[in-house]
């Protein structure tokens, strides 16, 4: 059984057991997440899909680790002007595991 949720302003295909990195939520190591926004669920020959989510369906997540990305470098050069900026970014994030797909 697979379902399509929608978290962060993205879509992921997950199954039971899978490990996905989101963007970051309000939530403890450890702390068990519900996922609401469930578009699509299919397994045992249904699929169901909701427009846009499915009423019921609920997606349980525990929270494994919450941590930042690799480092994304930016750069900005004129030429013959000396203006030489070098900027870092690491965006954070939540990896969760997904623990049941209930709908």
């Amino acid at each position: 059984m697979h379902a399509v949720i929608e978290t962060g302003a993205k879509q992921f295909r997950v199954k039971e057991g899978d490990v996905i990195r989101v963007e970051k939520l309000a939530a403890e190591v450890g702390q068990t997440v519900g996922l609401e926004n469930v578009l699509l669920v299919s397994g045992d020959g249904v699929t169901k899909i909701g427009r846009p989510y499915l009423e019921g369906a609920k997606v349980t997540a525990t929270v494994l680790t919450q941590d930042k990305g690799p480092k994304v470098l930016s750069l900005r050069y004129k030429a013959k002007k000396n203006i030489r900026v070098r900027k870092g970014h690491r965006q954070p994030f939540t990896a969760l595991r997904i623990e049941k797909i209930e709908f």
